[in-house]
């Protein structure tokens, strides 16, 4: 009966691939990047797509669903507003309203609780000022109020699982002059009881600061404080919370310029910990590709130090302990009065006052260091100046770049268990041998290699989703685009699944030769993706598992269709064929071999597409 129902619905699943070949909507590209590992358990693919139509503006970022009325919040920060997209049915999201932060004000981030309370965080015109929550009904649009936050810059924003908090990390960046630098903070405020929608009131509203660590010692060493100019004396100033999660009444926050986690109990809405995210050796652990100037892919070791510096973050617990998944971006302070930035091959250089490498520098091959600072080398890859210092500060012994292009799993304790290391260099090196996409391409540019020499393929963004009994992560590249899928139901042994780009990279945004805006840039599909959001069958609009994601710059977001390959083993469930099944899969390529036949005489012009989105459905 299983291997029946499964020949029935791969047949069917060809038959959908089809809108991939004349898509309802522009933005979702002819032919999306889509490779699978083997034996993969589930695919994804782009079925639909709203177009804001802005490029690079921001008209797409963090965005939240809310399965009552089967619409996306989404965060569009050229307006200032949320974008309300209609996703009822899937393949055509429509833009049916907006809530407005009101003039002057931006808005940064929302999310919504199972009843219909919404909240956002509202950022003002000057960031150093003082940030609000704005709380509206998801079902309505109807704006219930705002409470000040007593913390400036509020980044991410989050409710608690039991519906009980919500909470915001309050990221605190200092002036471009740092004329002022406020400190970073994690609001908490107690909301009202799921199935009242209400506004809390602002005696609901408390704040978790860092004051407590301003003490000599109360921080960890390897916690990065650095960039102590101007107005900025504090730790507390130095610490900025950029995103937030949670999980058994613990809000998990990345410290991302610190390369750090907060630890912060909801209850009494005080910070319990700060651990660090330590380092990667490079010239051991894994190979990164360091040149966009050597005209070639070359993953290698070298004699660096990769800091993770994450920025989103998601809780999962597996055997009753937690764990989070973390996107390891980097991100370097680079103000006007403080940048910690500067290329390897700089170093040394008198007019820009940076100590040179030390003489006794170990380049870990037959390179010298002048080679080592040449631009087909390491020459052009972009450090922080804050570490690898000598004591007297006069040369470097070591070099740090920032991110690890990839991401990692730590448990609550603040113990690594998992690293992706180059496995998305390595893949994306793969794709580009066989002509699917641009290795390291960069989100408007393109172009070959042009991001090796900055943080890669840069991943930001983490969705958590249960599948089948299983936990994926969904991790966005905010460079190159698309979207790895991981199996991380084992922590320690996380596996690649698949990966889905809904970029055309026959299509450069800028030209590579005048950088300017060309008239197709809308064709080249989704660039930059910012926020992810996991829809379970449950809650989607179509029975089917779904994954949305803002593109800050191309403006879209787009709905991806996550299809099950195996027999669900939850009671009465039944999609695909048996895991294991030697016939399953000899009766659906019967199946699809009777759907060409059947349609061949009506459909001789598009064969050779139909047959190409089959070929996908079974290729590693």
């Amino acid at each position: 009966m299983s291997i029946r129902r499964s020949a029935i619905a791969l047949c069917a699943a060809v038959a959908t691939s089809l809108t991939l070949v004349t898509p309802a909507n522009a933005v979702v590209v002819p032919n999306p990047v889509i490779d699978s590992a083997p034996g993969a358990e589930i695919a994804m693919k782009p079925i639909g797509s709203y177009d804001s139509g802005q490029f690079e503006e921001s008209a797409a970022e963090i965005l939240a669903y809310h399965a009552a009325t089967e619409q996306l919040l989404v965060v569009n920060a050229l307006s200032g507003n949320i974008d309300i997209l209609d996703i009822s049915d899937p393949t055509t999201p429509k833009k049916v309203g907006a809530i407005e932060a009101g003039a002057g004000n931006g808005i940064n981030s929302v999310t919504v609780r199972e009843d219909g309370l919404a909240v956002a965080n509202v950022e003002p015109a000057d960031k150093t000022d003082e940030g609000a929550m704005l709380f509206f009904n998801a079902d309505t649009g109807e704006e219930l109020g705002r409470v000040n936050i007593g913390g400036a810059l509020p980044d991410m924003v989050g409710i608690s699982a039991d519906g009980k908090y919500a909470f915001t990390a309050n990221e605190g960046e200092p002036a471009e002059d740092y004329s002022y630098d406020p400190e970073g903070s994690v609001t908490v405020v107690t909301l009202p009881a799921l199935g009242t929608v209400v506004a809390p009131t602002q005696d609901d509203v408390r704040v978790a600061d860092f004051q407590a660590f301003n003490a000599p010692g109360a921080l960890h060493e390897d916690v990065r404080v650095f960039g102590q100019v101007g107005d900025s004396t504090t730790v507390a100033q130095n610490l900025e919370p950029e995103y937030i999660t949670e999980i058994d009444g613990k809000a998990y926050v990345t410290l991302q310029e610190n390369n750090a986690i907060a630890v912060v109990d909801l209850a009494t809405a005080a910070v319990e910990n700060i651990f660090p995210l330590g380092f990667f050796d490079l010239a051991t652990e894994f190979g990164i590709d360091t040149s966009d100037r050597d005209g070639e892919i070359n993953i290698r070791n070298w004699p660096l130090k990769a800091i993770p510096m994450p920025d989103a973050i998601e809780a999962y617990s597996v055997n009753g302990k937690n764990y989070l998944v973390m996107a390891n971006e980097g991100d370097a302070r680079d103000w006007e009065a403080y940048s910690e930035e500067a290329r390897i091959k700089d170093l040394g250089d008198e007019d820009e006052g940076l100590p040179p490498i030390c003489e006794d520098f170990d380049t870990g091959s037959e390179l010298s260091i002048a080679q080592l600072q040449e631009d087909e080398n390491l020459g052009r890859l972009n450090i922080t100046t804050t570490l690898g210092l000598s004591g007297d500060g006069s040369c470097y012994t070591e070099l740090y770049s920032f991110g690890a292009r990839g991401f990692s799993i730590f448990d609550t304790e603040g113990n690594k268990v998992f690293n992706s290391g180059e496995q998305f260099e390595q893949k994306l090196a793969e794709l580009h041998s066989t002509g699917q996409l641009i290795f390291n391409a960069s989100h408007d540019e393109g172009w070959f290699d042009n991001r090796s020499d900055n943080k890669g393929p840069e991943p930001e963004g983490v969705a958590l989703g249960d599948i089948n009994g299983k936990t994926y992560a969904f991790i966005g590249l905010e460079r190159i685009g698309g979207v790895f899928v991981y199996d991380v139901s084992d922590p320690e042994s996380a596996e690649y699944v698949t990966y889905v780009n809904n970029r055309d990279f026959d299509v450069s945004a800028l030209d590579e030769e005048s950088e300017e805006l060309v008239d197709n840039w809308a064709e080249s599909g989704d660039l930059g993706p910012e926020g992810l959001v996991f829809i379970p069958a449950a809650d989607s609009p179509n029975g089917k598992n779904l994954l949305a994601v803002g593109n800050e710059v191309s403006g879209t977001t787009t709905i991806f269709e996550i299809d099950s390959l195996v027999e669900d083993q939850t009671p009465g469930g039944a999609t695909g064929f048996q895991q294991g099944s030697s016939a399953g899969p000899l009766v659906a390529l019967a199946g699809v071999a009777a759907l060409i036949g059947g349609v061949a005489a009506f459909f001789s012009g598009t064969i050779p597409q139909l047959q190409a989105e089959i070929q996908k459905l079974f290729t590693p």
